[in-house]
């Protein structure tokens, strides 16, 4: 059963009370944040699955966790250990535990991550002088803020669809009654498309949620299935306790399909717009491929919709259709995966993806509206929505514009003995080859970090049908 956030999230009594003093000043920033920070373009009408107003506006609001700024200023609530004022510690939290497992009844109180966003936990142990943790870490971990968090309405999805493929037909629907799809020639086609985008980051109207620094672990978890909450937690734990982070990209591993939301994930884009066939190409911590088939039907004959043959891709297959200048996908047949500081995502992972294009006052084209909503029936207790943009830098003909640059990268650092290992060439090494297909972080993890942990048994495997590991 799908727990309800109210039920999930809990504020201790001293916090909530400072809350019901600050919801003057919060309902404020929200009606400032829709009126002036607004993501969605006006598409002219309601749909029945795209383009609904935001809820709340991660734009206009503060950092949750403590962590140092870009121009080296600190944002904590208390350092080294030491609690905020008006804020009871709990017994014991995520940096003070012995079995992350067992505290499972505390997962939803923010206090048993000291009130810190996981981008804030993930960092705690990088930057100047060590970074934050303290001088005895773990237990000197920070506090983040606890009266602030990014409702979890303004992260699950608006619309009443319960699967990708219902919310896919309804839009085909509601397109055919507008008198399409458009069938674009390469005189027709939106031209000005083509070019190279950025997804801007560090500026106050271009974040999206994804990037979790401004939204508190527990209302993460309560997106999530019991599995894929344990997953979270464990993931946490090692980022802010054990300082033994597994980031897929450390070792050359795959990034994975959620990655393109990360803010260091796909930096740089580049968009080719053909009759048949529209590419996305983004590239910096990977090269992320997505080719969307426009016109294209899914085979529905196996676990998954699909294109090709019944095996999960590392960024799914995609097929599209126009309405007139927007651009409506649905992926499918994606492979399970982690996206670090986020969420494990299941091999049923499906998602619908609107391309709007963002004009200015005079109606120059400046970039596009990305709104998507994921589902997945395995991780996911509902679908949610990340909404960002991507703003055109220049044409491909441009003098400024430079090739695009290909990632191929070249591994230097090796998990040995559950540690993070920088190897120079010509060392010989004892290494265990993990099971790329069985969670291979937490492979690492359960066999160095966890002795004497009590883990609960999960039910569910990365297999061809989309389930994820154990």
């Amino acid at each position: 059963m799908s727990p309800r956030a109210q039920d999930f999230v809990r504020i201790p009594g001293a916090l909530a009370r400072r809350l019901k003093d600050l919801l003057p000043t919060l309902a404020l920033t929200v009606m400032v944040g829709v009126a002036v920070g607004q993501q969605v373009p006006d598409i002219g009408f309601k749909s029945v699955g795209r383009g609904a107003p935001l809820s709340d506006d991660v734009t206009v609001r503060e950092q949750v966790g403590a962590i140092r700024l870009r121009d080296g200023a600190l944002f904590v609530a208390a350092q080294a250990g030491q609690v905020p004022p008006g804020v009871k510690p709990l017994p014991r939290d995520l940096f003070t535990t012995t079995d992350f497992y067992a505290d499972r009844e505390l997962w939803s109180d923010p206090r048993y991550f000291r009130c810190n966003s996981p981008l804030a936990i993930e960092s705690l142990w990088t930057g100047p002088d060590g970074g934050l943790i303290g001088k005895n870490p773990p237990a000197s971990a920070p506090w983040g803020y606890c009266d602030r968090d990014l409702p979890r309405k303004a992260l699950v999805s608006p619309y009443s669809f319960r699967t990708a493929q219902a919310h896919y037909e309804a839009l085909l629907t509601e397109t055919r009654g507008r008198g399409g799809p458009t069938v674009h020639t390469p005189a027709t086609l939106p031209q000005e498309w083509n070019g190279v985008y950025r997804q801007p980051r560090f500026t106050p109207r271009n974040d999206n949620w994804f990037a979790m620094r401004h939204v508190q672990v527990p209302t993460v978890l309560s997106l999530l299935t019991e599995t894929y909450r344990q997953r979270v937690v464990q993931e946490t734990y090692h980022h802010g306790h054990t300082n033994k982070p597994m980031w897929p990209a450390q070792f050359c591993w795959p990034e994975g399909f959620m990655r393109r939301w990360h803010e260091w994930g796909a930096y740089d884009r580049q968009m080719m717009v053909t009759p048949q066939m529209v590419q996305l190409y983004m590239s910096s911590a990977d090269n992320f491929v997505i080719n969307i088939h426009v016109g294209r039907s899914f085979r529905m004959d196996g676990p998954v919709p699909r294109l090709g043959e019944q095996v999960p891709r590392w960024y799914g297959e995609t097929i599209g259709f126009w309405d007139h200048d927007t651009l409506i996908t649905w992926t499918s047949n994606i492979q399970g995966w982690a996206s670090h500081t986020a969420f494990e995502h299941s091999s049923k992972m499906q998602s619908i993806e609107i391309y709007t294009p963002v004009r200015d006052a005079q109606g120059r084209f400046t970039g596009l509206s990305h709104e998507a909503i994921l589902y997945d029936s395995e991780a996911l207790v509902e679908p949610i929505r990340i909404i960002e943009r991507m703003d055109k830098r220049a044409d491909f003909i441009d003098a400024e514009v430079n090739p695009i640059v290909f990632v191929d990268c070249v591994q230097t650092l090796y998990p040995i003995k559950g540690t993070v290992t920088p190897v120079t060439p010509g060392r010989v090494i004892e290494f265990d080859v993990p099971d790329m297909y069985g969670r291979p972080w937490a492979q690492v993890w359960e066999k160095y970090w966890e002795q004497g942990m009590k883990k609960p048994a999960e039910k569910d495997l990365f297999d061809i049908g989309g389930e994820a590991g154990k």
